[in-house]
């Protein structure tokens, strides 16, 4: 769903819309929809700006990643207010390359280029920035061994990990 800039100077846009799992793409990652997303909320043109966006609503649904130490499928609830304002990409006024400092407030805005905004791309922004930096699926998950691949969480793995080669252990002291 795109809104419009055009249509936004005209009048504030509701929107109420149920993604099915599938539906919205989370390039480079492992996450996935378990359950369908909903967004709703409001998009308005803000007064007195020069094409400043705010969208205001929530986002509620479940998504699935896989644990970053077992591969085990990790969900996770989301149900957050949305609160973001927009401004048009035009307004970078520096060159590309050239350093610019901004204030707290301006971290919080995001740019659209083209002729408004789209509705799945704000969604999969905001589910990608709720997400931990590192999934697991217990603070005590114990991984993957290293030698056979199983699931120490499920299975007492009696593996041994050889040795290292003795002729690189005086190495180990250079680095204390």
């Amino acid at each position: 769903m795109l809104f419009s800039i055009k249509e936004l100077e005209l009048r504030k846009i509701r929107f109420d819309e149920t993604f099915q799992p599938g539906e919205i793409v989370f390039p480079g990652t492992t996450l996935k929809q378990s359950q369908p997303l909903r967004a709703e909320g409001a998009v308005e043109l803000l007064p007195h700006t020069a094409g400043e966006v705010r969208v205001k609503g929530s986002l509620k649904g479940a998504m699935a990643a896989e644990c970053d130490r077992c591969l085990a499928e990790v969900q996770f609830p989301i149900d957050t207010p949305i609160d973001l304002f927009y401004r048009p990409a035009s307004d970078l006024e520096a060159d590309e390359t050239e350093e610019v400092e901004i204030d707290d407030g301006e971290a919080e805005i995001a740019f659209y280029e083209g002729k408004g905004i789209e509705l799945e791309q704000l969604i999969a922004e905001q589910v990608l920035l709720l997400l931990p930096m590192q999934v697991v699926c217990d603070e005590a998950c114990k991984g993957i061994c290293s030698v056979c691949g199983g699931n120490r969480n499920q299975i007492e793995c009696k593996c041994q990990i050889a040795p290292a080669d003795d002729r690189w252990s005086a190495l180990k002291d250079l680095a204390s």
